[in-house]
């Protein structure tokens, strides 16, 4: 019996150990991001003991707050801009950078009665009245949008009619309310959503590059979990769960 109980205390403080050097990761996300990263968020405590408490919004609204000094352990972005504005602050470690996923633009519309566009172009005519856009000063979506349409040369006529918004999910629930006719976000956005549909797709090879940088943030209170979360997202199951979710591998 003295030895059952004996091996009983050890196990048990095997798991107050393992319970005790767990780390709770502070990660400020892009809002595209949301669904794949709450799916892998119990793989990575399964593998680690570590848990995620996340932060989705606007990437330069979540780099603002690494600016002003919010507390983060990991910051990923949907654009390098904000992550390289961060770095060149200080603010970040530097070898731990790594591009996890890449993603696309694309044109939504309501699934049914949405408007009649096929290309880009039909932006400037009657059919669309309200087009929601990230606000481009802070979201990385609505920053790709306008340069591109600039690109084509149509931003002058689209801009009087955008409706700028906080952040790519907002974006894609106004066009399922039918508080805009079209907007942009990425072709993961659009996937989860059986109200929208997509119009128009900006080819990878001629949109610009949407790519989604990691990074640990300087001030982390725990930076060997913080890169170890960035290894595993990086890894086979987490980019299985990213694959699964419309994004793509890094070009």
């Amino acid at each position: 019996m003295k030895k059952i109980i004996r091996l009983f205390l050890v196990a048990a403080s095997g798991v107050c150990a393992f319970t005790s050097g767990a780390a709770e990761l502070r990660v400020l996300a892009a809002a595209s991001l949301s669904d794949a990263l709450r799916e892998i968020a119990p793989l990575h405590a399964r593998a680690t003991g570590d848990t995620l408490v996340f932060n989705f919004g606007a990437s330069g609204a979540l780099a603002r707050q690494i600016k002003e000094g919010a507390p983060a352990d990991v910051i990923v972005s949907a654009d390098e801009l904000r992550v390289d504005q961060l770095a060149a602050a200080g603010l970040l470690l530097d070898d731990t950078r790594r591009i996890l996923v890449e993603n696309t633009l694309v044109l939504i519309v309501s699934t049914e009665g949405g408007a009649p566009v096929s290309d880009l172009s039909d932006l400037s005519g009657s059919a669309v009245r309200r087009l929601a856009i990230g606000e481009p000063a802070i979201v990385p979506a609505g920053t790709y949008a306008k340069a591109h349409l600039e690109k084509l040369g149509l931003w002058a006529a689209v801009q009087p009619k955008s409706v700028p918004l906080d952040n790519v999910r907002a974006v894609l629930a106004a066009v399922e309310a039918g508080n805009a006719d079209a907007g942009f976000v990425y072709r993961t956005d659009a996937l989860v959503s059986k109200k929208v549909r997509i119009a128009v797709e900006v080819p990878r090879a001629e949109g610009p590059r949407i790519a989604y940088p990691a990074a640990v943030v300087k001030d982390s209170t725990s930076p060997d979990a913080a890169r170890a979360l960035l290894v595993f997202l990086s890894g086979t199951e987490a980019q299985a769960v990213f694959a699964k979710c419309g994004f793509l591998a890094p070009n």
